[in-house]
């Protein structure tokens, strides 16, 4: 077994201030067959896998080898949920959880524990929750060498390493929403299908409806929607729009076309629907906007 364990991190409050600051980091190796956790476990972080245990913080943790199995209070207590190579899980404070290596294949794992407002936020805002703590994100040299660094960082404890090990974390937290969301996708082939919905907006924009994309998709418009503000962030409409701003953008910036030219160009037919729509978007007007970019007066 090869382990490395790192606890009570130093943390004051002006670490707190900067919007995360980490607890402990660390990895190990479970051999087939060894009890876990193992008896060098941190006593602060001691449970047994029938017991499980509450903590005072998040964890992150990523296992890059062997499989075993999750159990959380939110998804019940009994209900196991395999872990596998690749996977990593999001451990919530205040929450009993438990979890360990399958005795087959023993597993690997890195974790980074943490607590501060930054997390606080996203969770608020959903973009974490406990109902899916456990996230696809297959193997990735970049997750292993962000936990290398936060450990190198915490045997080092030099000054403002707390906020190295913020950055980290965000780093971690963001490409666990990035490759689960996209293995997702990829899996169901949505993202070709997002893709083809994309370039079709590019090339149509002027004349195309959100409707008429689904149908070429061959995708109910209800199921098209909701499959692609999932992916995108945006109802195809909004999209739509977007794309139509920005090209108005260009065109008020770099072209002498009249507003009115502008709008329809972009697909407005209505002239004071696209002057209401550019406001709302970016603030200005658009004879703001082009005095703005090409230093003239409006």
């Amino acid at each position: 077994m090869d382990s490395l364990h790192l606890k009570y991190l130093a943390v004051n409050p002006v670490d707190l201030l900067w919007g995360t600051a980490v607890n402990s980091v660390g990895y190990q190796l479970i051999a087939p067959g060894s009890d876990y956790p193992p008896r060098n476990h941190p006593s602060r972080y001691i449970f047994t896998p029938e017991s499980g245990r509450v903590l005072h913080e998040y964890q992150l943790l990523y296992i890059t080898e062997g499989r075993g199995k999750f159990y959380c209070e939110t998804l019940g207590r009994s209900k196991a949920t395999t872990i596998e190579s690749g996977n990593m899980f999001l451990l919530f404070p205040g929450e009993w959880h438990s979890y360990h290596p399958d005795k087959q294949t023993g597993w690997k794992e890195y974790w980074i524990g943490f607590n501060g407002s930054f997390i606080d936020n996203i969770v608020k805002h959903e973009f974490f929750s406990k109902d899916k703590p456990i996230f696809n994100v297959n193997i990735h040299e970049d997750i292993v060498g962000l936990y290398n660094s936060a450990i190198s960082a915490a045997i080092e404890q030099e000054s403002g390493f707390q906020q190295i090990l913020a950055g980290i974390v965000d780093r971690l937290l963001s490409l666990a929403y990035f490759y689960d969301r996209n293995t997702q996708f990829q899996e169901s082939d949505t993202a070709n299908k997002i893709g083809q919905a994309k370039v079709m907006i590019q090339d149509n924009y002027m004349n195309i409806s959100p409707e008429e994309i689904a149908s070429k998709l061959c995708l109910s418009y209800s199921s098209f929607r909701k499959t692609f503000k999932e992916y995108t962030g945006f109802s195809p409409a909004r999209f739509i729009n977007l794309v139509r701003m920005s090209k108005a953008k260009e065109l008020l910036t770099n072209t002498t076309m009249s507003i009115k030219e502008v709008a329809y160009h972009v697909g407005y037919n209505n002239h004071d629907y696209f002057f209401t729509a550019f406001r709302h978007m970016t603030g200005r007007t658009p004879a703001e906007y082009r005095s703005m970019t090409q230093n003239t007066k409006p």
